[in-house]
């Protein structure tokens, strides 16, 4: 199937496998675009060191092109940059609109954009300042989302922009594919489906965890980090949800000393991070020690396999998988039935 999404990226089918912290390593990432889907890194969990041995593990198992999730507001975000030049990747991702600057360095090593977008005014923004693509995420997606469902966003972003439109949030099938390209998308994005396959790194027993939930299972709440964030509901996020002022304040103090632990970080380190996360944000001192060592409560379920002590990102299209393919399998079975859901409508007309 060409689009412009193939046609930009190289790859074969126009599916992307989001960058998810600590569950988009190198494994996953190149058994998507080895499938010919097109992997993205997720770089925001990874120190510089270990994202350059993760680009050559990739390119040890894949020749297939890639892509990288770099955090605009990371530090080294432009270290990182220059690393996804030297190494030749061909995509860099970002969830936070980038800078005007950060494009350009990109453009000019060769390297192409997409960041995320919830809004149409975001896309129409990101598409002056010269990105190559956009990725929409509606409502239904999981970790950081908007109230606005792919249904309604997409069409308002397509009609924006004239650069390929990406579509994320409730897709896992070849029926979502054609819908997508029907509202004039591109292509689609899925990260709950691919973390949900044999490739994927997270343990057995979380992947569980997210099979047995219906389409109900997920609930957006700002108490993990101060913004909406879409995770599955378990007993631990109902307690976030029921904590008051102080236990919010104390559970919040206790898991960034964790971090802190696991992460090196000193505690003036640690606090300047939390600043960084208020700015622009009307966040409690709670909730911006929370968006501080969100880290570690991801890395309790993504990596840990403790999914009673962290949180679980995950988009509402979780109450409709049943099962773990691998990636080939996966796209292979999306492909086919967007074939015939094709042949289908071919025949109506």
């Amino acid at each position: 199937m060409r689009t412009r999404l193939t046609e930009l990226l190289g790859c074969r089918h126009p599916i992307v496998q989001t960058g998810m912290g600590y569950v988009a390593g190198a494994g996953l990432v190149a058994a998507t675009s080895a499938a010919g889907g097109f992997g993205i890194v997720a770089s925001a969990t990874m120190p510089l060191d270990q994202l350059r041995l993760t680009l050559r593990k990739i390119r040890a198992r894949t020749d297939a092109p890639f892509g990288v999730n770099v955090r605009t507001d990371a530090p080294d975000a432009e270290e990182r940059i220059d690393l996804l030049v030297r190494e030749k990747v061909r995509l860099a991702s970002f969830a936070l609109a980038p800078s005007r600057d950060l494009i350009r360095r990109c453009a000019d090593g060769g390297v192409l954009t997409m960041p995320s977008v919830g809004a149409r005014r975001h896309a129409e923004k990101v598409a002056d300042w010269g990105v190559d693509a956009v990725l929409v995420q509606g409502g239904e997606g999981g970790g950081h989302t908007g109230p606005v469902p792919t249904t309604l966003l997409l069409p308002q972003v397509v009609d924006a922009v004239g650069i390929p439109v990406v579509a994320a949030g409730g897709f896992f099938d070849g029926r979502g594919l054609v819908a997508a390209l029907a509202y004039g998308a591109s292509g689609i994005a899925m990260g709950t489906r691919f973390l949900l396959t044999s490739d994927s790194p997270v343990a057995l027993d979380v992947k569980r965890r997210y099979l047995a939930a219906d389409v109900t299972g997920t609930v957006v709440t700002t108490r993990v980090d101060g913004v909406p964030h879409r995770v599955l509901r378990t007993p631990f996020v109902d307690s976030l949800e029921r904590a008051g002022r102080v236990t919010a304040l104390t559970r919040a103090l206790r898991n960034a000393a964790a971090f802190r632990r696991a992460s090196g970080l000193s505690w003036p380190a640690l606090l300047r991070a939390g600043r960084a996360t208020r700015h622009g944000r009307d966040l409690s001192w709670a909730q911006t020690l929370m968006a501080a060592n969100t880290p570690a409560m991801l890395h309790a379920s993504m990596v840990d396999g403790r999914p009673s002590a962290g949180v679980m990102s995950a988009g509402q299209v979780a109450g409709l998988i049943d099962d773990l393919p691998s990636c080939a399998e996966l796209i292979d079975r999306i492909m086919t039935e967007a074939d015939a859901r094709l042949t289908a409508l071919a025949a109506v007309r």
